[in-house]
């Protein structure tokens, strides 16, 4: 593997060039908009994404798919879920048959409730997919800080020349053959990011959000169960891993929509301040749908979905989640 395409110059997308640059490949960064890739070829600087960090010099930033994708060994899909299908339709006809995808999209489309990988293979045809998740904020990647991630997907050999092209010594990826668990696990936990936002913007203190990640981490993994995926994977750097940097971290987009939401804001007025997507919010529309459809007990998912949708207050939510019937504590 020696040749990189990167879809998508958000952060995400930027810091992965930036990974894949650093190990010796050839990399390719695709902006949609030529004149956002203008700029960053100019300034070498993804200034609304990735302030003050410096791309080097020898990753090409294009605003022609065509061009970028040809020739590469692996096309990395670093798109925001809800413009993800369109994107490819566009893009179909004007990259390689049959070169690998790698997927860093974190969301279930809302209209089919597909994962973002197969979302991938219905637009530009069969081939292997892979996904890259697990806690991962764009910022501390970009700046060379230490991060590890797990990389799954049915290819095997596929799992191994990505973890193999990223790891270094301050990036550090492991193999999961469980690409169902890996794949909801990185859109689930955008939920539970906003949920613990909320307790923050209410002002509620470190017992109230250990007890709802963990229960919230048991949601995850019964709706994903349900699917086909492996409990043991939200134990792991895509489950519990991204679930702490998700409901911890000052950078984390969904937990800052969560907390503005707590103190009081509007979904319209969080939305409208805030330069990178949320995915949490479109995920937690097509969350509570699937679940519904299957009978998925999703308590704490669904007071979310009722105050970004409903206009039901946070207040309201929590109250009504202390006050469901008394049970056993169990994992599934």
């Amino acid at each position: 593997m020696k040749r990189v395409a990167i879809l998508g110059a958000g952060g995400m997308g930027t810091a992965l060039a930036m990974l894949f640059a650093r190990r010796g490949l050839k990399v390719r960064l695709w902006a949609r908009d030529p004149a956002t890739a203008a700029e960053m070829a100019r300034t070498r600087e993804n200034a609304r994404h990735l302030p003050g960090v410096a791309i080097p010099p020898e990753i090409q930033i294009l605003p022609n798919a065509c061009d970028a994708s040809a020739g590469v060994d692996l096309m990395v899909a670093a798109i925001p879920s809800a413009y993800l299908r369109a994107t490819l339709n566009d893009l179909a006809e004007r990259v390689p048959v049959n070169v690998p995808v790698l997927s860093v999209v974190k969301g279930i489309e809302n209209d089919t409730l597909a994962r973002p990988s197969r979302i991938i293979v219905e637009a530009l045809g069969p081939r292997p997919v892979a996904v890259l998740s697990g806690p991962s904020h764009a910022e501390e990647l970009a700046r060379g800080l230490p991060a590890s991630l797990v990389v799954a997907g049915e290819d095997e050999g596929l799992n191994e020349s990505i973890r193999d092209a990223l790891n270094s010594r301050s990036f550090r990826v492991y193999t999961n053959p469980d690409a169902i668990g890996v794949e909801l696990a990185g859109a689930l936990k955008n939920v539970l990011g906003i949920a613990a936002g909320i307790c923050d913007g209410l002002g509620f203190g470190d017992n109230a959000k250990a007890s709802l990640l963990t229960r919230g981490l048991v949601e995850m993994a019964r709706f994903a169960v349900d699917q086909g995926a492996r409990p043991s994977t939200f134990y792991g750097l895509a489950g519990v891993g991204d679930v702490v940097t998700t409901c911890y971290s000052p950078f984390g987009r969904n937990r800052a929509v969560g907390e503005s939401l707590g103190r009081g804001r509007t979904l319209d007025e969080t939305l409208a301040g805030m330069a990178n997507v949320a995915e949490g919010v479109p995920t937690a529309r097509s969350l509570h749908e699937w679940a519904s459809r299957r009978g998925i007990a999703m308590p704490i998912s669904d007071e979310v979905y009722r105050i970004l949708f409903e206009g039901k207050s946070p207040l309201a939510a929590v109250t009504d989640l202390m006050d469901r019937d008394p049970k056993d504590e169990w994992l599934l």
